[in-house]
């Protein structure tokens, strides 16, 4: 360490240069010096272990953000599933009552309409919005035009026909919607 070898060096250097005064001076000035000594390498061992414990707690704590990052990716969606679930076990009724002999498509229809309800509400809970632009002017950011045909009473570039609904979560894109986009006639 560089105190330890300033330290020894003035201690040499104190002890060969030639001293006036009494030998009893001398010894307590190098008894003085040698206390020194061992107080400055103690602070010396002090703050050493102090800057090592300090970086293992920074490893430490780096290591737990990073764990806490990888359970927020793996399971941030547990609500969301926990809710789905339940539209879940509404389908498989449903298909359940609609192979038996005497299912009424009325009363499959009413459940169909329940469990799609169900979902729609799942959906609006956590942020997840239609995006269903039949009549609307045709949007690149949110619609993928997968025609276009010819249309005197619409203005071009107006949706036509939605073929799969589009989706935002939170307002950002998940999925354009498909469309037919209508364009002047020749």
């Amino acid at each position: 360490m560089h105190a330890d070898e300033s330290l020894d060096q003035a201690t040499e250097e104190l002890t060969e240069q030639p001293v006036k005064g009494d030998d009893q001076d001398i010894a307590v000035q190098i008894e003085q010096l040698m206390s020194e000594k061992e107080i400055a390498e103690a602070t010396v061992e002090e703050h050493w272990d102090r800057i090592l414990r300090m970086q293992a707690e920074q490893e430490n704590q780096h290591k737990r953000s990073q764990r806490e990052i990888e359970k927020a990716h793996k399971y941030g969606i547990d609500k969301f599933v926990a809710e789905l679930l339940p539209v879940k076990d509404s389908l498989e009724m449903g298909l359940a009552a609609a192979v038996e002999e005497s299912a009424e498509s009325v009363k499959i229809r009413e459940g169909m309409e329940l469990t799609l309800k169900m979902l729609a509400d799942v959906f609006e809970k956590f942020g997840i919005e239609a995006v269903n632009p039949e009549g609307e002017k045709f949007d690149p950011e949110h619609h993928q035009a997968m025609s276009m045909q010819e249309n005197s009473e619409l203005e071009p570039n107006t949706v036509i026909a939605v073929m799969q609904k589009g989706y935002l979560l939170n307002d950002r894109l998940i999925r354009p919607a498909m469309v037919l986009v209508s364009k002047a006639a020749e």
